[in-house]
């Protein structure tokens, strides 16, 4: 039996125990997809899904359709769609001049007069750059769906290409209803958070007293549970966590990597670690914890633009974070030539890498779309489901995905084995340099 007394400090957070057969664990992309149609078919009562977006693309318009046409054989269901609010309202990054997804929203109601479905969007800030809605968890009755996929082509694997992301299933009615009330009460109920089906949305200047009310109330909210569970047992604890001041999701992920007695394992697809996480793994290294670090390849990152495509500046991203990464790397030489520190890099063909969380030891597991970097510690709206596990009753089945995530990564032996500036495309290597003589790239470290 593993040791529980590390974990005392999560003593009244707001928990519920769990039996082993409400938790699963999907490994594939496009099984996650096949799963995600059948509970939208299969739903009785109710569908809340939070989301960065929801994309106007082949399987953007296969969910929508799908919540519709489920709306009108139930109409009951009581459906409710949040998504970020800014960008909702635009395209793609770096892919020119685009109409955004709230037109798609529109266009998809009008398909199906006479069957309502909400669909929201959230403004956790007035700019986008300045934080977004990155809440995850879907709700089907009592089942709740966390992933950091957000739904179109490449998060379920719709065509050639997917981007890998965890995915798992809990079925737990007290749980459910902890995160649908949250996005019930908190979300919905708010006069900042407008319906996208209305045209024209309100601009954020009109709601910018509204949208700073919301801000003040998300900074200080927390899931409520009737508080079933505990350390001593198998538990899940819903965090919640905006900004840098008094963020329980934040404080969680430090405390759980402080306790640390011999393993950790933790996946990152940016890597560009917040300052209290990178000196709490120093720490964790000189006393001797086992450390593994699991990274897209820059090639495996969403904003990689090949050599042969036109470059964008947003195109420089992934190389940043593996600037970032080899400093580390660097740092950490002798711990990395012990054995204690592993770097494993992701890269399986022309897919792309998306994966968040860690893992304590074999007793503490940690679901999150939190990325590990200062934009998700200091500005987006972020939560995370954490599960103590004492017993090692779901050890099996992280080890099984521990495995599937580790397939395709290669470990990095030295700081050499990575790229430096001088090796990259010519537009790349000016661009990175003419961040890094203004300072420019510190901030940029900030807000991406």
């Amino acid at each position: 039996m593993a040791s529980t007394s590390k974990y005392h400090w999560l003593s009244g957070l707001a928990s519920q125990s769990l039996s082993p057969d409400q938790v699963e664990i999907i490994t594939d992309t496009r099984d996650y997809h096949q799963r995600l149609l059948a509970l939208i078919e299969g739903a009785t009562r109710r569908i809340y899904i939070a989301a960065l977006y929801l994309q106007e693309d082949s399987a953007g318009r296969q969910v929508l359709n799908a919540l519709y046409q489920a709306k009108q054989r139930r109409p009951e269901l009581d459906i409710q769609i949040m998504v970020d609010y800014h960008r909702a309202q635009r395209g793609l990054i770096g892919k020119g001049p685009q109409v955004g997804n709230d037109q798609f929203y529109r266009d998809t109601a009008a398909q199906y007069p006479g069957v309502n479905i909400g669909i929201y969007g959230v403004p956790v800030k007035n700019r986008e750059w300045a934080g977004v809605l990155h809440l995850k968890g879907f709700v089907f009755d009592d089942t709740v769906v966390y992933s950091g996929a957000s739904i179109n082509d490449v998060y379920l694997g719709v065509g050639e290409r997917y981007r890998y992301d965890r995915y798992h299933l809990i079925q737990n009615a007290e749980l459910a209803e902890s995160l649908l009330g949250f996005m019930r009460d908190e979300l919905i109920a708010s006069p900042a958070v407008v319906s996208l089906l209305q045209a024209p949305v309100p601009g954020p200047k009109t709601l910018r007293r509204e949208i700073k009310t919301l801000k003040h109330r998300l900074s200080r909210a927390r899931y409520h549970l009737p508080h079933s569970g505990g350390q001593n047992q198998l538990s899940v604890f819903p965090l919640l966590g905006l900004g840098r001041q008094a963020n329980l999701l934040n404080r969680t992920i430090v405390r759980l990597l402080r306790v640390a007695e011999r393993d950790v394992f933790i996946c990152t697809p940016y890597f560009n670690l917040p300052s209290p996480l990178t000196q709490t793994i120093g720490r964790l290294l000189k006393q001797g914890v086992k450390v593994t670090i699991v990274v897209g390849d820059k090639t495996a990152n969403d904003f990689y633009i090949g050599p042969d495509q036109p470059f964008s500046p947003v195109g420089a991203l992934p190389y940043l974070y593996e600037q970032n990464l080899k400093r580390f790397a660097k740092r950490h030489q002798r711990h990395i030539d012990a054995g204690l520190l592993n770097l494993q890099l992701w890269w399986h063909e022309d897919n792309s890498y998306h994966l968040k969380g860690m893992q304590i030891d074999d007793d503490a597991y940690l679901l999150t779309g939190n990325n590990l970097n200062p934009r998700a510690w200091a500005l987006d709206l972020e939560n995370g489901l954490l599960i103590t596990d004492p017993e090692q009753q779901l050890k099996s089945r992280f080890d099984r995905e521990r495995a599937c995530i580790l397939e395709h990564t290669n470990r990095v032996n030295s700081y050499t084995d990575l790229e430096s500036v001088k090796d990259y495309p010519a537009p790349v290597a000016r661009l990175l340099r003419r961040l890094s003589r203004v300072k420019a790239d510190l901030l940029l470290k900030r807000l991406l």
